[in-house]
């Protein structure tokens, strides 16, 4: 295998390589495959190949579906004569519940004690003290433990930074337990398995009867933290053969795990699904984007910074559908958290997947999270035999890649991205007057052409007993989340510090902002609570609301009244800022037009000023009780403070900790009913779990493929429609068609939950499919989620015109321009529009991900002509469309279209390959699937 490899290869396209040799059985892949990859230099971007992941990870809100589809697909197989038993993954399939949660409890009474630099915290019974183990361990160091050691001796250095909480214990960290979950954490949990049972038993059924599936449950932490964590082997052992560890999953930001030296990336739910039965992933053999990164940060500068730098360049580079591979010597200073959080964000600059090679990095991290130190031994003999660890020492030997780059970490300074997408970077130093333009400018990514005499607008508010002021700028909602940061301890620490400066200076949070803080996982609590910094951010509102997603899926608790009068009142650009990784407009919340990722510490910072219009190098955060100024250099910890704090307090037992509460599970999950039948029993009556209606006119062999004749248009879009404005997501709209339904079912508002808890039910998804308030119709002429029925001329909701017109038996398209589904992988943004009758999508152009769901489920793509685009042939879309495909179709061959009004115009089927054509002719994967086992 070795001889095979080639210096001049990327480590990503050797991991690709491997697989190819391993599984190369001549049907699924074949020799030729095998070949186009070892030739890649020449091949790149003009072959496909497959790819047989090593694993597959899914989160709850896009594996329900997943997860519902396969239900599903055992009584189609039953249907059409076969063995429903067949129906089961054929490789290791991990499901993380972490969407779920709601922040229903965000704030408990912590906040409302006094100041903890008086030391009444504890005293007030606000804070539960740390647990100890009774076992007695070794300690280090020279101050008092006040643990159980032998010694009686505190942990090396841990007396250099204490808790100012009077009668806080200061433990050793080796004596670290899990810590008694915050009050917000437990009620929101008991909450979240109330509202979710009915998604949680099928979790718990397909646990029972799927084989290689395993259930992450509620609580646990987000799912790529656990990957990380616990999930990933990086060289996988099995019957006595190693090779890589590779993943793909229904989550964009699989992508996070490629910081640990492991290939993944994001196929959303159809194409996962046919990995879990046995099936490769087919990709265009990609060109690798090498990216030379030298030099090192400045000291203010986080890895969030150095995430949003290189999100932007990469951006204007160019790496759409690409590999990106990093090389130089900047890697070897970015920790393993730091290139995990780099890689997370891939999807925001357009890349396929961004690989950090195995190097000796990676091994002191595993050493520290606690693998066996004979597997350590065994993996690097193995990845250095084949050529796939990195010897940052030599550099004579880096691969030759399709283009290189060089980002100098010098360049990077302190920024946020918004106000409306994460590639939109703006400096620190910049950001009250790239806000300030951003009123002024007409309304677009950048804009929101408020007009100059309304932009000093102030408008009142009072809010538990007290007055207070909006203006533009005024932030309403700060979260640190768990999506991109919270698997990097430097900056929750740097969060946490800042907050205990703060606290001790006197500064405060306004209550009306709707703060939360949830983590990846346990262990971050584990660590900001041994480190003391915990109740500080607990003391501004930054309180534990539990594990998983929240903020960033529109989780987030409604905004009080008074606030949503005010900013309704005065037409108020009020703000969100998170540190998560998604700002797109409306996916917060619905008031909230500005939102703006930033580092953990900045979002704490943001949230004391209470505004994003601020200067902070010129203006304070606040005052202290003298009066005195205080500016954010005052409380901004220094790097050697922040380093010291993640030597002493992010320790291997933390590690072994989560380890023990995946494997053990929790009391609520444990005592869970579930069915175990081989079929599972849908109740008729459910509005979370029904079988869906992709099988329904399953025949056993596949018709010929059917013309689209006087096929009226749903809507006409314009360029950079995201899957947020097609895939139904956040709360539920009490006006919207899913309301209806659920209302019509004896379902009050307050028992809705959100479009991700009720993603295994089609009735609901289709309801809110283009249900988005920020969806622009050209037909409409403004934001709203509404159409034209052009039969009757009537405007409804996009849904009602949609059964209107298969009521009618008339087809659907859809006109859009350029980058049409960029954004997050959701295969609901495809099945969708599939179960609303539309039959093509006509665009400009395509995010590549969606364009394979539209293809996996039955939806033709199709793409106007270089240079051509609706408005350039003078479409209205109010004419009716006519197209046949022939009967031999081949990779982008060129349709004609007939209108209503005589024009004829040419389009690209924007089929890539005959795997693609070949599903597209059996009306999708999931039919073609089915079939196979029938």
């Amino acid at each position: 295998m070795p001889a095979l490899y080639s210096n001049v290869l990327p480590y990503s396209i050797r991991v690709l390589l491997e697989a190819a040799v391993r599984n190369c059985d001549g049907f699924l892949m074949k020799k030729e495959d095998v070949m186009n990859i070892l030739d890649w230099k020449t091949k790149q971007s003009n072959v496909e190949v497959p790819f047989f992941p090593a694993r597959v990870l899914l989160q709850d809100f896009t594996g329900i579906p997943a997860m519902v589809d396969f239900a599903a697909m055992r009584e189609a197989v039953k249907t059409l004569g076969g063995d429903p038993k067949k129906v089961h993954p054929a490789c290791p399939t991990d499901l993380t519940v972490d969407h779920s949660l709601q922040i229903d409890f965000n704030k408990c009474a912590i906040q409302n004690a006094p100041n903890p630099g008086g030391g009444d915290l504890q005293k007030a019974g606000k804070l539960s003290p740390l647990r100890v183990q009774p076992k007695k361990l070794p300690c280090r160091g020279q101050t008092t433990c006040r643990g159980s050691c032998d010694s009686g001796e505190l942990g090396r250095n841990s007396g250099k930074f204490s808790s100012q909480i009077e009668n806080t214990p200061i433990l050793c960290p080796f004596h670290l337990q899990p810590v008694p979950e915050p009050e917000t954490v437990l009620k929101n949990q008991e909450v979240e398995f109330g509202r979710n049972r009915e998604r949680l038993q099928f979790f718990k059924w397909s646990s029972r009867v799927f084989k290689n599936v395993a259930v992450i449950p509620p609580g646990t932490g987000m799912a790529h933290q656990v990957n990380l964590e616990y999930l990933s082997r990086v060289v996988f052992e099995e019957k006595d053969l190693l090779f890589p560890d590779s993943v793909v999953g229904t989550d964009s930001h699989i992508t996070m795990v490629n910081g640990l030296g492991i290939l993944g990336w994001g196929v959303g739910g159809i194409e996962t699904e046919a990995v879990m039965l046995g099936l490769p992933v087919s990709l265009t053999l990609p060109e690798v984007v090498g990216c030379e990164l030298t030099g090192s940060s400045n000291p203010f500068v986080t890895s969030i910074d150095v995430v949003l730098g290189i999100t932007k360049h990469l951006r204007q580079v160019g790496v759409a559908g690409k590999f990106v591979e990093f090389f130089g010597s900047g890697v070897s200073q970015l920790s393993i958290v730091d290139r995990t959080t780099i890689a997370n964000m891939c999807p925001e600059y357009g890349a396929i997947l961004s690989f950090f090679p195995v190097d000796n990095v990676t091994l002191k991290h595993l050493e520290h999270t606690g693998f066996d130190k004979a597997k350590l031994e065994s993996m690097e003999a193995y990845l250095k035999a084949v050529k796939l660890f990195r010897n940052e020492q030599d550099n004579s030997g880096e691969p030759e890649y399709s283009q290189v780059i060089q980002i100098n970490l010098n360049s990077i300074v302190p920024s946020v991205s918004g106000p409306k997408r994460p590639q939109d970077r703006v400096a620190l130093t910049d950001m009250k007057s790239d806000f300030q333009a951003c009123l002024n400018e007409k309304v677009g990514f950048k804009g929101f052409q408020i007009a100059a005499e309304k932009q000093n607008d102030i408008v009142s508010i009072h809010y538990e007993g007290s007055e207070y002021k909006l203006a533009h700028g005024s932030v309403v909602i700060a979260a640190v989340i768990s999506c991109t940061n919270n698997c990097n301890p430097s900056v929750m620490l740097a969060a946490g510090l800042l907050a205990k400066k703060a606290v001790e200076a006197g500064l405060q949070v306004k209550p009306y902002i709707r703060t939360s803080l949830s983590p990846g996982s346990g262990m971050v609590t584990h660590y900001l609570s041994s480190s003391g910094v915990l109740p500080y951010l607990s003391k501004l509102g930054f309180e534990i609301i539990g594990y998983g997603c929240s903020t960033c899926v529109g989780n987030t608790a409604p905004l009080s009244e008074a606030v949503l009068n005010a900013v309704k009142q005065g037409d108020l650009v009020t703000c969100g800022v998170l540190s998560g990784n998604k700002n797109f407009e409306g996916r917060l919340c619905d008031c909230v037009r500005a939102n703006y990722l930033a580092s953990p510490p900045l979002v704490v910072a943001y949230a004391i000023a209470g505004t994003v219009n601020i200067d902070f190098q010129t203006e304070p955060l606040g005052t202290d009780p003298t009066g005195k100024n205080i500016y954010l250099h005052d409380i901004w910890p220094s790097r050697e403070e922040v380093h010291q704090i993640e030597e002493e307090h992010v320790v291997l037992s933390m590690f072994k900790a989560l380890k023990e509460k995946i494997e053990m599970g929790n009391k609520r999950w444990n005592s869970l009913e579930a069915p175990d039948s081989v079929l599972f029993p849908w109740d008729l009556k459910s509005t979370y779990i029904r079988c869906p209606s992709f099988f329904d006119k399953l025949t056993k062999e596949p018709v010929a493929l059917q013309p689209i004749e006087n096929a009226h248009v749903l809507l006409y879009l314009g360029d950079s429609v995201t899957t947020d404005h097609i895939s139904p997501a956040g709360s539920i709209a009490r006006s919207s068609a899913a309301a209806k339904y659920l209302t019509n079912r004896g379902l009050t508002p307050r028992e809705f939950n959100s479009y991700g808890a009720r993603r295994g039910n089609d009735a609901v998804m289709t309801r809110g499919t283009f249900a988005n308030i920020k969806l622009f119709n050209k037909f409409i002429g403004k934001p709203a989620p509404k159409t034209i029925h052009f039969p009757s001329g009537q405007t409804l909701d996009v849904f009602e015109a949609a059964e209107l017109y298969q009521k009618e038996g008339i087809p659907l398209i859809i006109l859009a321009g350029k980058k049409y589904g960029s954004g997050n992988s959701r295969d609901w943004a495809a099945k969708g529009p599939y179960l609303l009758g539309v039959k093509a999508v006509l665009a400009e152009s395509y995010e590549k991900i969606h364009k394979d769901h539209l293809i996996g489920i039955g939806i033709a793509p199709l793409q106007f002509l270089p240079g051509e685009s609706a408005d350039s042939l003078g479409l209205s879309g109010r004419e009716t469309f006519s197209l046949t495909f022939p009967e031999e179709l081949s990779p982008g061959v060129t349709l004609n279209i007939k209108t209503s009004t005589g024009k004829v115009f040419s389009v690209i089927a924007s089929f890539e390959n005959d795997v693609e054509i070949t599903l597209y002719k059996h009306g999708g994967l999931l039919n073609f699937v089915a079939r196979k086992f029938s």
